[in-house]
């Protein structure tokens, strides 16, 4: 039956080395970051990236319009395949009237499974290029949780390294203070000479 003496590196006894305190306090050192210090960081960047999408999104509403629009042009006859689970787009003219009452024909993106005739919303940019959407409020918040995830997961992989690293030094420290306390007991015990 094996016995497990937990705070063993705490207690003072013979056996403790110094490297055994360093790697306790380290322990709690990366206790305390992977419970505090990481979910700050993903704050942190989840909140730097809201900011950052949300004005990447205001910027794109002022400069992009939409505009309802009917399908004028031919219809490609084999669609695009789905690849990836995302459904792809096709470039086909399109025609709508402004407000002034000018028709205007341009070409732009339409989703697949569109037919000719039927009116979709199309978003062009200041000079009458056909553009994406601008991100609703939904992608601005799926970047910021994805981000904030990311900055939470960097910083747990750095916490990680270090305690590696750290464990990796005490180790070394702890063979060497063996080594070094064996080379004062081994003569005692074998009776020979150092």
């Amino acid at each position: 039956m094996r016995t497990r003496v937990r705070g063993w590196r705490w207690r003072r006894n013979p056996l403790r080395r110094r490297s055994d305190v360093v790697e306790a306090w380290t322990v709690l050192a990366v206790a305390a970051l992977m419970l505090l210090g990481a979910p700050l960081a993903g704050a942190v960047v989840g909140w730097w990236a809201h900011g950052d999408a949300r004005a990447v999104a205001v910027t794109q509403r002022s400069e992009r319009h939409r505009v309802r629009a009917e399908v004028v042009g031919r219809v490609p006859d084999s669609l695009p395949t789905v690849q990836g689970g995302r459904e792809r787009s096709y470039r086909v003219t399109v025609r709508w009237t402004e407000a002034g009452g000018a028709a205007k024909t341009a070409t732009a993106r339409v989703p697949s499974g569109t037919d000719q005739g039927e009116k979709v919303d199309v978003w062009f940019d200041s000079r009458g290029r056909s553009v994406a959407p601008p991100p609703d409020e939904t992608a601005v918040w799926q970047h910021t949780v994805t981000m904030g995830a990311c900055g939470a997961g960097a910083a747990i992989a750095v916490i990680l390294l270090g305690h590696s690293l750290v464990r990796g030094a005490a180790a070394r420290h702890r063979l060497a203070e063996w080594e070094r306390d064996w080379a004062l007991t081994e003569p005692l015990w074998t009776h020979r000479r150092a």
